[in-house]
């Protein structure tokens, strides 16, 4: 019966799948990809089993199932074109013994498949294998313990000063000591750029534009090129695009200084390869291992303009951060307008969209460009009749700011007392039907048991329904302050007149943001729309009354060219 079996003819492929981690090949030639081939070509042979096809992963573990020659040959399965799949034996499938069990005994039956495993003398074909389950965990504890026995070696090569990691960007393995870095005379000068361009007071930004105008080859494309080999994603269609991330990363390696870095990333478990970032505290360094690109001293400046900020650091000759920074953002894609010093003319700074397609590689079409003076004179000239509608008519703009937040408070807190007025009433009834239970418990009416069960339901629906009360009187405290936002608004409006002048503190008080538009028309007609949303009631558009002749300003953004700003939408 054995004989037929394994006689009966294939109309499908038979696929050879090989395996070999790094880790196997401490275990000899026994385990080498050449060694299953043939073992596993001979099988087919005399068992007459045609169509052989090798599926191969060379290099990858036994305890995941995310290889490539793996993955290929399951879409060949799901296309119905493999017959039966030959291994080895059951660790060259995986050592993950849920996964293993699956694809054995679930997945395969389910698809037709006959498996076997020579060494192991698993054939499917002949019935179940009632050793394979300890076969698979049997694997796995190998898995386990190579894994600790690897940590324990990754431990101790990393606490006595070798790299565990590969060479960052700008550095070569040396040929004479793969555990030594050499420095790339090609890649280095192009870190130098970057250090250099960022003292010069360049942002992330611009110095990943500069490098694709310069046509300077990314980190990925570049070790493409130079034949390298390296782990992550696929390359980006356009080699020469750089990534501010990768900019970022490439400021913040201490590697650069000649130091080796060691521990900046840990796994969990060895069935989980993903890396997480290790805390700075359990790091490991060696200082002046190899030959340094940027020296210590520009690092460490480097790194403090890094951390000065969580902002876009302005440019050196803009001066002082401008006061409308943070505030402004683009009317049509929503993202900031960064803060620019004119080059030919410095005393001219203005804001334009950080997501400009042109500029920024970015999505918005159009640039918005707007004067930092003339912002300053529009958000003035809005205050302005702010004020001098609360001087003339203080219960008329009262009155305006609680129809923008009463109705919205108001509905926010009838909501509010009326889930609190529905849990307190559930709660008084969930009492009493504790009360009720114990009285029945006690004439004997109900078990000790059931009584046990019910007090257990209720005291949990009771302490569900205290802390959703708590919850209700929390956020009717909150709302009852929020009435008072139109008073603090008032407040406000008040300093400014008596300030008489902007300054950033009075603005993030007053502004949430400032959605600034393109300008429109050509010549003497051209206009632009400011729009400003106040931080407590949002938009605020004021009666005709509040408006003088001076309804709106005019400003020269360069030579010849005049805008009017309309501070209100039309």
């Amino acid at each position: 019966m054995q004989s037929k079996k394994k006689n009966i003819p294939q109309t499908g492929i038979t696929a050879l799948y090989c395996r070999l981690s790094r880790d196997d090949k401490q275990d000899g030639d026994s385990n080498s990809v050449a060694n299953q081939k043939k073992l596993l070509t001979k099988f087919a042979k005399e068992n007459k089993l045609a169509n052989p096809r090798f599926y191969v992963d060379d290099g990858y573990t036994g305890t995941n199932f995310r290889r490539p020659g793996f993955q290929q040959m399951i879409e060949d399965v799901e296309l119905g074109y493999v017959k039966t799949i030959i291994v080895k034996d059951m660790s060259r499938l995986g050592r993950d013994y849920l996964q293993v069990g699956y694809y054995t005994d679930t997945y395969f039956p389910e698809h037709g498949i006959r498996f076997i495993a020579v060494n192991d003398m698993v054939d499917s074909a002949e019935g179940e294998d009632e050793m394979a389950p300890f076969r698979n965990v049997m694997n796995e504890m190998y898995a386990r313990d190579i894994s600790r026995k690897i940590r324990s070696s990754h431990r101790i090569r990393g606490n006595s000063g070798e790299p565990l990691s590969q060479p960052p960007y700008g550095y070569l393995k040396s040929p004479e000591n793969p555990k030594k870095w050499i420095v790339d005379p090609v890649a280095s000068l192009v870190v130098k750029d970057i250090f250099r361009m960022y003292l010069e007071g360049k942002g992330t930004e611009t110095i990943a534009r500069t490098l694709e105008e310069s046509r300077t080859l990314n980190c990925t494309a570049y070790w493409r090129a130079k034949g390298v080999k390296r782990g992550g994603k696929k390359p980006m269609t356009d080699p020469y695009h750089w990534k501010n991330s990768t900019i970022q990363k490439i400021l913040t390696r201490q590697e650069y200084c000649g130091d080796v870095v060691n521990f900046k990333t840990y796994s969990k478990s060895f069935k989980q390869k993903a890396r997480l970032e290790n805390p700075s505290e359990n790091w490991v360094i060696f200082k002046d291992v190899h030959e340094p690109i940027i020296d210590r001293a520009t690092f460490e400046r480097v790194q403090v303009m890094l951390h000065s900020t969580k902002h876009r650091a302005p440019k050196p000759e803009n001066g002082e951060k401008n006061m409308f920074c943070d505030l402004l953002r683009c009317a049509d894609c929503g993202n900031k307008l960064w803060y620019h010093t004119n080059t030919n003319n410095k005393d001219i700074h203005f804001f334009s969209c950080s997501n400009y397609a042109k500029d920024y590689r970015g999505s918005c079409p159009t640039r918005h460009y707007i004067r930092a003076d003339a912002v300053e004179e529009v958000v003035k000239l809005e205050l302005n009749r702010m004020a001098s509608y609360l001087k003339h008519d203080e219960e008329a703009l009262a009155t305006l700011l609680a129809e923008k937040t009463d109705q919205e408070l108001l509905a926010e807190k009838k909501a509010a007392e009326t889930a609190m007025e529905e849990a307190a009433a559930r709660n008084a009834k969930v009492t009493g039907l504790y009360e009720k239970a114990y009285e029945d418990n006690a004439d004997g009416k109900i078990t000790d048991e059931w009584f046990m069960h019910l007090s257990h339901k209720y005291e949990e629906e009771r302490m569900e329904l205290k802390e959703r009360i708590a919850a209700c009187k929390e956020k009717l405290d909150a709302l009852e302050g929020e009435r008072h936002r139109k008073d603090a608004f008032l407040a406000a409006i008040r300093r400014f007149m008596e300030m008489g002048t902007l300054t950033a503190p009075l603005l993030h008080e007053l502004i949430d943001h400032i959605d600034v538009y393109e300008t429109e028309g050509t010549g003497k007609n051209r206009t632009q729309r400011v729009v400003i949303y106040y931080r407590f009631v949002g938009y605020i558009e004021l009666p005709d009354a509040a408006f003088r002749s001076e309804g709106r300003y005019r400003a020269d953004t360069r030579q010849g060219v005049a805008v009017e700003y309309i501070p209100k939408p039309a």
